[in-house]
Formats: C-alpha cells, structure tokens, sequence
C-alpha cells in the first residue's frame, strides 16, 4: 500500500507532515488523490509523483500541504 512513502520522508517534512503508523493510509489516499490515480496503484502514483516532483517540487509539496491542511489535520 505505501510502498513509495519511504521515498517521500523529506517531502512530507517539508509539507510540515510527520509520517506515523497511524497516518500512512490517509497520508498515501491525499496522495492518490494529488497524483490522480485510483487509490492501491501504487505503481503509477509513484511514476506520478517522481514526475511531478521533477517538474516543480515546491508545486508539489504546496498543493500536499493544502490537500492536507484541507483534511482538517
């Protein structure tokens, strides 16, 4: 399920997200939903989220923080 989370650790630091055992899961459906892809491919939201994150990092980590904030965490 969040096979990619590992990779994203400084990521969701700088999104001002801690990464728990409790959070993983609605961490990994925000990022599904940013990504645009159905929840459990977590293939092609990894391939998303490198490309996204190649393209412009700051947008990235921007609209993880707003989709997160907007969770009401």
């Amino acid at each position: 399920m969040t096979c990619y989370l590992k990779h994203l650790k400084e990521t969701l630091r700088k999104a001002g997200i801690e990464l728990t055992s409790e959070n993983r899961q609605e961490i990994d459906r925000t990022i599904h939903r940013i990504a645009g892809v159905n929840y459990k491919n977590c293939p092609s939201t990894w391939k998303e989220v490198k490309k996204q994150i190649a393209e412009n990092e700051e947008a990235f980590i921007a609209k993880l923080k707003a989709e997160w904030s907007r969770q009401k965490h």
